[in-house]
């Protein structure tokens, strides 16, 4: 069988090298990018510019959106990125014929809720005043961003499902957790919200190789953590996501 065209925006970032590593011999993966990435063809533009970014979409299977700026960004550059851009990424998966569009979105989309307990407590490791059990949140959960980059990917997953229904194109939101270049938890709230690299790019496989009836869904991508308070059950029984890493790994 012949392997899957897969478009990579940001494939030089952090998650970008994950897929990097784990996937390129799965997929046959190009990049939209900035800046070239070593050993994959690569349309250099600014995901701002559609004219400048259209034709890389064509003869894709599956593009998979990565490239956005972080939460201490300035508001001209979150809208250029992750407003305009991720505008301009759907639009050129409608007009090329992708089959499915992986949305990079981010636990930040509900942030707001570490603010209540027991949650607070969780991502302050007070574990000693966190109860025997708490509810995880979900996809059902209504978000709680508490900045530019949480709203951002709100309006990505909004985006997101706009296009699903009104062009049929098969859309996946992920919401990823903590992914640190270091590949392990880098303080303390990051043993409830951490995934390891592999398990990114697990996550990332399982969706591109998940059946054309999952035609919209919205998944957290976190490893296994003792302290999770993000919902997996659902990626487990739509996608078959089994993370192999979990914070408690890393004691130090």
């Amino acid at each position: 069988m012949a392997k899957k065209n897969v478009l990579v925006t940001g494939l030089s970032g952090v998650i970008g090298g994950a897929v990097l590593k784990h996937l390129r011999e799965k997929y046959e993966l190009s990049a939209l990018n900035r800046r070239e990435v070593a050993g994959v063809p690569c349309h250099r533009a600014d995901i701002s510019d559609l004219e400048a970014i259209r034709s890389a979409f064509d003869g894709k299977d599956a593009v998979v959106h990565l490239a956005a700026v972080l939460g201490n960004a300035s508001w001209e550059d979150t809208l250029r990125t992750n407003l305009v851009g991720t505008y301009n990424v759907f639009e050129a998966s409608k007009h090329a014929g992708v089959k499915r569009v992986i949305f990079a979105s981010s636990g930040a989309v509900q942030t707001g809720y570490e603010r209540e307990y027991p949650i607070s407590a969780i991502v302050k490791a007070q574990y000693d005043k966190v109860p025997p059990r708490w509810s995880l949140l979900t996809a059902e959960t209504p978000t709680r961003p508490i900045d530019l980059y949480g709203a951002s990917k709100v309006w990505g997953e909004a985006l997101a499902r706009y296009y699903s229904e009104a062009y049929g194109l098969s859309v996946v939101c992920l919401r990823f957790g903590r992914v640190t270049l270091e590949d392990r938890p880098v303080g303390p709230r990051d043993y409830a919200v951490y995934c390891s690299l592999r398990d990114a790019a697990q996550m990332i496989d399982k969706c591109l190789s998940a059946p054309d009836n999952v035609h919209f869904d919205t998944f957290y991508v976190v490893s296994n953590n003792k302290w999770r308070y993000r919902d997996i059950e659902h990626a487990r029984e739509v996608v078959g996501y089994e993370p192999l890493d979990g914070a408690e790994s890393f004691t130090g």
